[in-house]
């Protein structure tokens, strides 16, 4: 099931709407240009601090394990030492 975002009503809708606008004044874009492009960046946006926080809670949990690549950016994978752990949370959480 899809968690509705807290900004979902048509109201909020047209607020967030409101604030690129007044944040880009030369933009325009179509209906579809906004869905795609505007508004699919701000939900990313949003979401980018829960990911973050979650990713903290897994390595806080020995499940996901975190290195930092050649980037420099932070890549994460699974801690296979914990696959029982992992299988029992993940059964637990689908029932």
């Amino acid at each position: 099931m899809k968690q509705r975002s807290c900004k979902d009503t048509p109201t909020d809708i047209a607020h967030e709407i409101l604030v690129y606008l007044t944040e880009h004044p030369h933009a325009q874009d179509t209906m579809e240009g906004i869905v795609q492009w505007w508004w699919l960046e701000r939900e990313i946006l949003r979401s980018m601090s829960k990911v973050q926080t979650a990713l903290a809670e897994l390595m806080a949990q020995g499940l996901v394990l975190g290195r930092e690549g050649q980037d420099k950016r932070t890549h994460y994978r699974i801690n296979r030492r914990k696959s029982t752990a992992i299988r029992a949370l993940l059964k637990k959480g689908s029932d």
